[in-house]
């Protein structure tokens, strides 16, 4: 079942691959299935856009604690703050801060 979620997912990006919701949840089924290098190589390139997708830092800093990678945890939420509060999105910064904080 989740690979064709996998799937059906490339295929929607073959035809729009500047999706940023669609890149995001393919990265998201990436992680759950287990691929999380996968994962966080397309979050990585989400927080590369112009403008960067907000969401992607959180969630890379997330995943990146998990597997033990604080400073590149510290590093996700510390640049998704800044792009945060550059687009105006008070709550992902506010969140993120907060996750950065319990890394210390």
């Amino acid at each position: 079942m989740t690979e064709s979620r996998r799937h059906r997912l490339e295929a929607m990006l073959e035809a729009d691959p500047d999706d940023q919701l669609l890149r995001y949840m393919l990265a998201m089924e990436s992680e759950k299935e287990g691929n999380s290098d996968r994962s966080l190589q397309l979050l990585s390139e989400l927080m590369r856009d112009d403008p960067p997708y907000v969401p992607a830092f959180l969630m890379a800093g997330q995943q990146q604690a998990r597997l033990g990678r604080a400073e590149e945890a510290r590093a996700s939420y510390t640049d998704g703050i800044q792009s945060a509060r550059k687009q105006g999105d008070v709550h992902a910064a506010e969140e993120m801060a907060q996750f950065l904080q319990e890394l210390e």
